[in-house]
């Protein structure tokens, strides 16, 4: 390979400019450059040096850029992972929500159906209350009719056969007038005495569950 020779004015400048800035000549051309001279010849030397040293600096940088490339493509790698698990994971907690949501306004529903359940069952507690009261009354009032009419008949009837004795035995002049005469006055007696006795009683027990219905009511409320 044949050589280039440089004039020395040239050389000089290489010479100077490396002195004063540190700025040597780089890569093959370095050794086509004729180094007939001593001065350009140490120049070429310590540029071949330098260009030996930064060819290293450049490969050992070249390394660790890609060194460097490595681990930041692991890391996005890592965080292409990372942000599916993240979306993965935002995906569940919203079908979580979606779903405690449903829930949320299924058991409001419920709710508001067992209190409309419970309402319908309380006013039918209460219809079934007042029924069944009125019925009890009304059955009171029956029974109490039944026994006043059926004493009113006893008495009614024992009269009758009273008298009808009585007077027959004024008629027939009987010796034991007086004697029916007196059993008659004092059966009629009896008889008034129990009837009212009865219906005193009946009207009692009425009046006292009468009171204990309405204190019942009164506490209830």
């Amino acid at each position: 390979m044949e050589k280039i020779n440089l004039p020395e004015e040239i050389e000089a400048q290489f010479i100077a400019l490396a002195k004063n800035s540190g700025v040597y000549l780089e890569g093959n051309i370095i050794k086509m450059l004729e180094d007939d001279h001593p001065d350009f010849k140490a120049y070429l030397e310590d540029a071949l040096e330098k260009d030996a040293e930064n060819r290293k600096k450049r490969l050992e940088m070249t390394k660790q850029v890609q060194d460097q490339n490595k681990v930041l493509e692991q890391r996005a790698k890592e965080n292409d992972r990372l942000m599916a698990e993240l979306k993965d994971f935002t995906k569940r907690i919203q079908d979580q929500n979606r779903e405690l949501q449903y829930k949320a306004e299924e058991n409001d529903k419920l709710m508001k159906d067992i209190k409309v359940a419970l309402g319908v069952a309380e006013k039918a507690k209460e219809d079934a209350l007042n029924d069944l009261s009125v019925a009890q009354q009304r059955t009171q009032f029956e029974l109490i009719g039944t026994i006043v009419k059926v004493a009113l008949f006893v008495i009614v009837t024992v009269g009758f056969i009273t008298t009808g004795m009585y007077t027959m035995a004024m008629i027939t002049e009987s010796t034991e007038t007086t004697l029916i005469g007196n059993t008659w006055s004092n059966l009629f007696g009896i008889l008034l005495t129990n009837s009212f006795s009865i219906i005193g009683t009946i009207m009692g027990v009425k009046y006292a569950q009468n009171e204990k219905e309405s204190k019942e009511a009164k506490e209830s409320k």
